[in-house]
Order: structure tokens, then sequence, then C-alpha cells
């Protein structure tokens, strides 16, 4: 089968490095800006352990519907500042989001997050919801006591994991993310992915990256409030089949965000962990509706 992503190399050229300093010390982040200069802010949020690149589809839709699409790459992915001894946060990547937004004078904004993304976004939501017009969530660990990894991130995350990073190769990479998977990816596809991973030895991080695991924890009720609390409208496009966060993660949504809209995606076959790779067009059609739906009414 044909892949789907577009040439990793083309997306990174999109894009450029922007320096963001936050109240430690400045990091280099890539940053990328499609659609046009005047359109509705959008700001997407990649998963652990990929890149902004797992948006290059959904991207080219939202701005042809005249949305200035922000996408990045979170600190110690893709092809920003991966430092080697850093304590990663998902605290710090929040405060970093905040400093691109402050550089490229973006303040209210649509929110779109995945994954490792979706703390990401919870963070942002409980220090300022008044600036997140409106917020989409794909899957993602948004209730901690739902979270169920998958062996390998469970051995990554243990006492082992800042040896067992030293084995991991592009086939262990495409074996793991095969079992997160419901719907057939391209080979190529997931190459392109591990390039995202592995880029500047950026593999040998996940142990380290893998802590927000710790950090939902941490922060549960917070985080947790700060989605139930949230005033503004809310999405969720799910992946059901997804072994990490899937139908269980649903079923608590339905029950505790009764008025949010929720496009389950299994049809025609279900899908898993990466809606936006497994089922970009259907993906991008659901974001495209509700972050709209926002500009006509504002």
């Amino acid at each position: 089968m044909a892949g789907v992503l577009p040439d990793i190399d083309e997306w990174v050229a999109g894009g450029g490095r922007m320096r963001v300093t936050t109240r430690s010390r400045g990091f280099e982040l890539f940053v990328r800006q499609d659609g046009p200069a005047d359109g509705l802010p959008v700001t997407l949020i990649h998963g652990f352990p990929t890149s902004s690149h797992d948006w290059s589809v959904v991207v080219p839709h939202l701005a042809a519907h005249g949305c200035r699409v922000l996408t990045l790459d979170l600190l110690g992915f893709g092809t920003s500042d991966k430092p080697r001894h850093h304590v990663y946060s998902v605290v710090e990547q929040a405060e970093l989001v905040e400093g691109v937004w402050q550089a490229l004078g973006i303040g209210d904004t649509a929110l779109v997050a995945h994954d490792y993304g979706v703390s990401v976004g919870q963070e942002l939501l409980a220090r300022d919801p008044g600036r997140v017009r409106r917020m989409a969530w794909l899957n993602g660990g948004l209730y901690p006591d739902l979270h169920r990894p998958i062996a390998p991130q469970r051995l990554l995350h243990s006492r082992a994991g800042a040896v067992l990073v030293h084995a991991m190769t592009e086939r262990r990479f495409t074996s793991s993310m095969r079992q997160v998977l419901a719907r057939p990816v391209a080979d190529e596809d997931l190459h392109a992915m591990w390039e995202s991973v592995s880029h500047d030895n950026g593999h040998l991080l996940a142990h380290r990256l893998l802590r927000y695991i710790d950090e939902r924890k941490q922060h549960a009720a917070r985080w947790v409030g700060a989605l139930e609390e949230y005033p503004g409208p809310t999405l969720f496009v799910w992946g059901p089949a997804d072994p990490i966060s899937g139908a269980h993660v649903l079923e608590r949504i339905r029950a505790r965000l009764t008025a949010a809209h929720i496009v389950e995606l299994a049809v025609p076959a279900p899908v898993g962990h990466y809606p936006q790779v497994e089922a970009p067009d259907a993906v991008a059609e659901a974001l495209t509706a509700f972050l709209t739906e926002g500009a006509e009414r504002a």
C-alpha cells in the first residue's frame, strides 16, 4: 500500500527553528505555520514518540479552509533540540508552547492535541482556559487511571529504560507501532515516523520523555479538572481500537463530558491510536467542520 504522509524533509523545509526561552534556559524548536496570515489561529500538538509530521496530511485541509495552523516539534522530539541529560516535563513543554505563541503574536487559539500532546493541552487549559477558543482531542491519556501502556513503553519507563533505549531499532519501533495501530499503515509512513524519532539520536531519550506518565498521576486532579471544567466547545476524534486509550476512555468521556461532540472512527473499520495517520481524511473533515464552525460564530 502507498503511504499517506508527505516526505519528511519537505515538511521540515516548510518551517524553521525558533529560539524559545523558559524560566530556566533557552531552546531551539522546529516551528511551522500554514494557511492565510489573517486566518483563524489553530495550534496542533503532537504525541510521543513522533513529531509534528504526524499532522502533515491534516494541515493542508485546515489551511485551505482559512485556518492559520501552527505546528511545532516539542522539546526532545523531531528536529527540535534534544538535550541529552535534560529533565523533560509536560509543564515545561506548555511553557515552550506559550513562548512560541508570544513570539508569533498569537493570542486566542483553537487547540488540537494527540497522545502526549493531550497532557500539554491540559496543562495549557489549567493555566489559561480563556486563551483556548475551542479544544479538540485525539487519542491520549486524558484520565491517568485509564492509561494502558503497551509492554515496550512499560519497559522503557522502568529502571532499565536507560539501557534498553540503546537496543531500540527501526524494526523494534515498527513492531511497537503496529501494536497500537488498527488500520493498515504503509511501511514508508512508519519509516518517516522513525526518522523523526531517531533524528539526532532522539530515540535514546525515550526513557526521559516517558516521565510524562508520572506527571499525569502527579497532576491528575488539576489536569482532569481543566478538561472537565473547560467552558468552550469541545470535540473528541477517537480511535476506539486503540489498546492504550481507546474505547475504555471514550466510555468515560461520554459519561463525564455530555455536552462534547464526539466523532468515533469506527467505519469502515475501527481506528487505533493514531487517527490522523490511520484515517487522515476523516480526521481532517471532523476538525475542519469543528474549527470553521467556531469561525462562523465568532
